[in-house]
């Protein structure tokens, strides 16, 4: 006969037990201090549990602050960035031969405060380069960057001081320092030169300069920024706009943009993060407290022999309460300090790839504070019921209930399981979690929580990996080649447009080659203009991801992203017609792209060709043939033509890996918090069990065999863990991906949400089993290596 695990161990060494006791914490008769030094020596005398308990409070505050801060910080950035920089409610233009700037300057009615008036001009860039796009710019001529509307965020640089010298609008990202110092003619001939960078929460301009260098633009308007005291909704910026322009001469007012549409357009990268961080959030939420609750109460049931002996020793009821609630203060506290610091400086640089420059997340000081007292006040009040508990209990009902389980708790199953044709370690650790099911249950919960996280971030990275490759067209475009600029203190190419695209195309290691002009037009019926992308060449080549109608075929054709279409109400087959300058031309729109942009047409180059006849290309997109060196190919174009600038496309989407980014920090934090779990289970479970893994011993079980019995407990709930935590990962990645894609405004194909294949959702299985390995070797190896002699010391 095996020996039965729920036996009992012998009490023989109470009385020892007892002296420790009386000689560590003195008289109980001296209330708080005898108290202290109760917990304090509890906290020595328990080392594994009290460091168990602050790494699960550590890792748990972590995770919850990553994802509670990010969820609250992404829950309105645009708004507290928008007040941070006070910005305009409604940017107003103007005609000057209207109204006077005295007359603008008078506040009207529902005004709150004004900035202005400022003269408004346009420029035109001439040509493209590889870093300013072509087309008109609206400069405004503004004395300093503050005031009390519109406030720039002048991030990079200094602000104009002297006549050829702007400031143009970008977001706060390094990426656009190299701007600064560029050159540049405008075709009205007027050079600038850059001599800063700037952010505008109103997008007020798309530059600034000095206001005598306005006035010398000669400028066609001129803008006012308000904010108004009633602003929440598109109704009262209409109205609050109607009563500005309602003193004014008709025909004063040129045109308004509402705060709200910069807004809704700026905040839809941001509002892309909010559904799979409020998943993560939740499940990091529910993984903390299981095994906080999980840890704590073992922990406390564990010592009820010990309560035992202080009730023995005259402690009352409530100072044993006060004992061990003192006992998990301590190490929650730490736990909870550390894990917020730890959480804030993680949380940091995944804020910054979601503000992606446009504006400032932080994380509220509440959130912190929150969490600080949140998770220590979640371990007091896990230990509270069983500390209660013990609270009722007489002493020798105590030292009782601090028994390993009776004979009775899963006795039943162990018999079954010793019949079952299993190596006995096997079946003996599967009986294991039978003896103590409530702990069981939340060690499992835990586990299946885990499995879930992990098949949520595997589906949501193959789904974001498909995302990024087709939007950076990887596999279709290796290399875009750039024509110099003698303005850019470049070479100009040798060969005109026609003949660099005959060029590259005769170079070893082409296979495709696609012009493109990227040229801003209107849409006929919409004031805002619009960037139309004209091709020539192989465009059919370039990977675009089509979720509805076709590619283009010929002249009068267009494809658009459906954030475009849904903007203005239009759909694959409408109508459209677009204008540049004095040219008109009538198209059809035959195909919805995956891409979010809302203000981007793609179109036959013949369809440019009657909009601006002569029209060159901005750049040419090379596909290579298989084995291409990509440098050797950059070497032979500059060696053909050192005209030419050709650049690596690049194969990583910045959203891409920010998604990634979350979801593995965040996966790993709860998988290790569930793992922490199930080393927890396993310590107790060798505490409790260490007179029956010495009579395992004594009758030949070797230490490998006790590893293996104690890792098998686990991983019987790991397995049931992983196949109950993969449904759920996968309803949760099919709740997820689509609001994330609705709330950026992207149609994805649905090969990039139906992920799941057979041989990975196997794979996905072991995750739970993982997990509880994971968790359970290390005490495991150490039960293995306890000798008889040290276990059964006491018999």
């Amino acid at each position: 006969m095996s020996p039965d695990l729920g036996a009992p161990p012998s009490r023989g060494s109470a009385g020892q037990g007892a002296g420790a006791v009386w000689r560590a914490h003195g008289s109980a008769g001296q209330g708080a201090g005898a108290v202290w030094r109760a917990s304090r020596a509890a906290v020595r005398r328990r080392r594994v549990q009290t460091f168990v308990l602050g790494i699960v409070v550590f890792c748990s505050t972590v995770a919850i602050v990553v994802a509670l801060g990010l969820l609250e910080s992404l829950s309105a950035p645009f708004e507290r960035a928008f007040e941070g920089q006070r910005g305009a409610h409604v940017v107003a233009s103007y005609d000057p031969g209207e109204v006077t700037p005295a007359k603008l300057a008078a506040l009207p009615p529902g005004v709150e405060a004004a900035a202005g008036p400022f003269a408004q001009a346009v420029i035109t860039i001439p040509e493209t380069f590889e870093h300013l796009p072509p087309g008109p710019l609206t400069v405004v001529g503004r004395a300093s960057p503050g005031g009390a509307v519109d406030r720039l965020d002048l991030w990079a640089g200094r602000w104009p001081a002297r006549p050829g010298e702007i400031v143009l609008d970008r977001p706060a990202n390094g990426f656009f320092s190299f701007l600064l110092g560029v050159k540049f003619t405008v075709r009205e001939g007027q050079a600038f030169t850059v001599v800063g960078l700037a952010s505008s929460m109103s997008r007020s301009s798309e530059a600034w300069v000095t206001p005598g260098q306005a006035t010398a633009l000669r400028p066609a308007a001129t803008q006012m920024l308000y904010r108004l005291t009633a602003a929440g909704t598109d109704a009262e910026v209409r109205a609050g706009t109607a009563a500005i322009a309602a003193g004014l001469p008709a025909g004063a007012l040129l045109g308004s943009q509402s705060y709200l549409v910069v807004q809704r357009d700026a905040g839809r990268a941001a509002a892309a993060f909010l559904p799979f961080l409020t998943v993560f959030g939740v499940l990091g939420l529910v993984v903390a407290v299981l095994i906080v609750v999980n840890v704590v109460s073992g922990a406390v049931v564990a010592g009820f022999r010990h309560i035992g002996l202080l009730k023995a020793l005259g402690f009352t009821p409530n100072q044993v309460v006060a004992v061990y609630l003192t006992m998990v203060l301590v190490p929650a506290l730490a736990g909870a300090a550390l894990g917020t610091v730890a959480g804030a400086v993680a949380a940091r640089p995944l804020l910054d790839d979601v503000g992606a420059g446009v504006f400032t997340v932080s994380t509220s000081p509440w959130v912190y504070a929150a969490t600080l007292a949140g998770m220590p006040a979640v371990a007091v009040l896990a230990a509270l019921a069983p500390a209660l508990r013990a609270h009722r209990l007489t002493a020798a009902r105590a030292i009782s209930a601090g028994a390993p389980p009776g004979r009775g708790r899963g006795l039943r199953v162990q018999r079954l399981l010793a019949g079952a044709p299993l190596p006995r370690p096997v079946s003996l650790g599967l009986g294991l979690p039978f003896g103590r099911p409530g702990r069981a249950a939340l060690t499992l919960a835990a586990v299946v929580l885990g499995a879930a996280t992990v098949t949520l971030a595997a589906g949501l990275s193959m789904t974001m990996t498909a995302y990024g490759a087709a939007a950076q067209r990887a596999g279709h475009v290796h290399t875009v080649v750039h024509a110099g600029q003698a303005r850019n203190h470049q070479t100009p190419p040798r060969h005109g447009d026609a003949g660099i695209e005959a060029l590259l195309r005769a170079l070893p290691g082409t296979r495709y080659v696609t012009a493109d002009a990227w040229v801003n037009l209107h849409l006929a019926g919409h004031p805002q203009p619009i960037q139309g992308r004209f091709l020539r060449g192989d465009s059919g080549t370039l990977g675009e991801t089509l979720v509805e109608g076709r590619w283009l075929r010929g002249k009068g054709e267009v494809v658009a992203p459906s954030a475009f279409l849904d903007k203005r109400g239009l759909a694959v087959g409408d109508r459209l017609t677009l204008s540049l300058g004095g040219g008109r031309a009538e198209a059809t729109v035959v195909g919805a792209t995956m891409d979010g942009s809302a203000d981007l047409i793609q179109a036959d180059w013949r369809t440019l060709a009657a909009l601006a006849p002569g029209q060159r290309a901005t750049q040419y997109e090379v596909r290579l043939a298989p084995g291409t060196d990509v440098e050797s190919y950059h070497a032979a174009v500059r060696a053909a033509d050192p005209g030419l600038y050709p650049i690596a496309k690049s194969a990583t989407d910045p959203t891409t890996v920010a998604v990634i980014g979350f979801a593995s920090l965040l996966t790993v934090l709860l998988g290790t918090v569930s793992a922490l779990g199930v080393f927890n289970t396993v310590v107790l479970d060798t505490r409790e069990r260490r007179r029956d893994i010495g009579v395992l011993k004594s009758i030949g079980m070797t230490p490998r065999q006790v590893t293996a019995m104690m890792v098998t407990s686990m991983a019987a709930l790991g397995a049931a863990g992983g196949l109950a935590g993969i449904p759920i990962g996968v309803a949760a990645h099919r709740l997820v991906v689509p609001a994330m894609a609705d709330a950026a405004g992207v149609a994805l194909p649905p090969f990039m949400v139906e992920v799941w294949r057979a041989p990975l959702l196997a794979l996905l299985t072991l995750a739970g089993v993982v997990i509880a390995v994971l968790g359970a070797l290390v005490p495991a190896r150490s039960a293995a290596r306890l000798t008889i002699a040290t276990v059964l010391h006491n018999e």
